[in-house]
C-alpha cells in the first residue's frame, strides 16, 4: 500500500507535486498542533512591521482542517491536482519553467489582492484561478456538473462561483480568484493573439536554468491554446468533480 501511495505521488508531474505536497503538509502540521496556525496565514501587520516574510509563501499552502471544513479540505486537494496536473502536462507538457511562472505570477497577484482585501488564507483562490486558466484554455471541451448538466469548460469557473453564492452566500473570494486567473490568460494569451498586441509577460531566465525544457519543446508562449488547434477535442467529455464546491 505506502509502495503504491508513493509510485503514484512520483508519477505527479513535478511542480503539481511539489503544490500538492506541501498543500497536505502544512495543514497537517497545523492540524496536529505542531505549528500555529496564526504564523501560517496572510497578515499585513506581522509581514510589514515583523518581516515575518513567509507568510505570503504558507498562506498559499495552509488550509485550517477542522471537522467542518476537512470536506472542503479534501475538495481543494481534488481540484489542485486534476487541473494543475491537466495544466502542465498539456499546455505546458515539457515547459516546467513556464508553468511555474505562471504560478508565481498568479501567487504574487493574489498576494497583493488579498493584502488589500484582508483575506488571510490563498489556497481556494489559488486553484480557482489555475481551474479558470485551463478551462479558457480549454473552452470548447465539454464538462460534466451535478445532475448530468453539461457544457463548454469556459463556462465552469462561474458556474461554481453561481454554486457557491448559493450554498454558502457571498463570492466574493472567488471573483477574485477568477479575475487573477483572467488577467494571466489575457495578457499571455488572448491580448498578444487575438489582439495583436506586445506580450507583457516572460518567464524569466533563471527558472530556464533550474528548470530547463524538455528536448523538442519551444520556451516562451506564442502557441495557441490547443482547444482553437483542435476543435473537434470539443466532444470529449469530463466529470469535474461531480459539481461540489470549491469555496466553504
Amino acid at each position: 500500500m505506502a509502495n503504491e501511495i508513493g509510485d503514484w505521488f512520483r508519477s505527479i508531474p513535478l511542480i503539481t507535486r511539489w503544490w500538492f505536497g506541501l498543500s497536505v503538509l502544512l495543514p497537517l502540521l497545523g492540524r496536529f498542533g505542531l505549528f500555529n496556525p496564526y504564523w501560517l496565514v496572510l497578515l499585513w501587520e506581522p509581514l510589514y512591521s515583523k518581516f515575518q516574510i513567509w507568510r505570503p509563501i504558507t498562506a498559499l499552502f495552509y488550509f485550517p482542517i477542522s471537522p467542518s471544513s476537512g470536506f472542503h479540505y479534501l475538495l481543494n486537494l481534488y481540484f489542485l491536482y486534476n487541473y494543475s496536473t491537466r495544466l502542465e502536462t498539456g499546455t505546458f507538457t515539457g515547459r516546467p519553467a513556464d508553468y511555474l511562472f505562471m504560478l508565481i505570477f498568479c501567487w504574487l497577484s493574489l498576494v497583493i489582492t488579498c493584502l488589500l482585501a484582508e483575506i488571510m488564507l490563498l489556497m481556494d483562490l489559488m486553484i480557482l484561478a489555475v481551474l479558470y486558466v485551463w478551462c479558457q484554455l480549454n473552452r470548447d471541451q465539454i464538462v460534466q456538473f451535478w445532475f448530468g448538466t453539461q457544457f463548454k469548460a469556459m463556462y465552469l469557473p462561474w458556474v461554481l462561483l453561481g454554486f457557491n453564492m448559493i450554498i454558502r452566500g457571498g463570492g466574493f473570494t472567488d471573483v477574485l480568484g477568477i479575475l487573477v486567473g483572467h488577467l494571466y490568460f489575457f495578457l499571455m494569451f488572448k491580448y498578444p493573439q487575438d489582439f495583436g498586441g506586445r506580450r507583457f509577460l516572460s518567464t524569466p531566465q533563471i527558472l530556464y536554468d533550474y528548470l530547463p525544457n524538455a528536448r523538442g519543446t519551444i520556451s516562451g508562449f506564442g502557441v495557441p491554446p490547443s482547444s482553437r488547434q483542435n476543435p473537434g477535442d470539443a466532444r470529449q467529455r469530463h466529470a469535474w468533480g461531480g459539481g461540489q464546491q470549491l469555496g466553504d
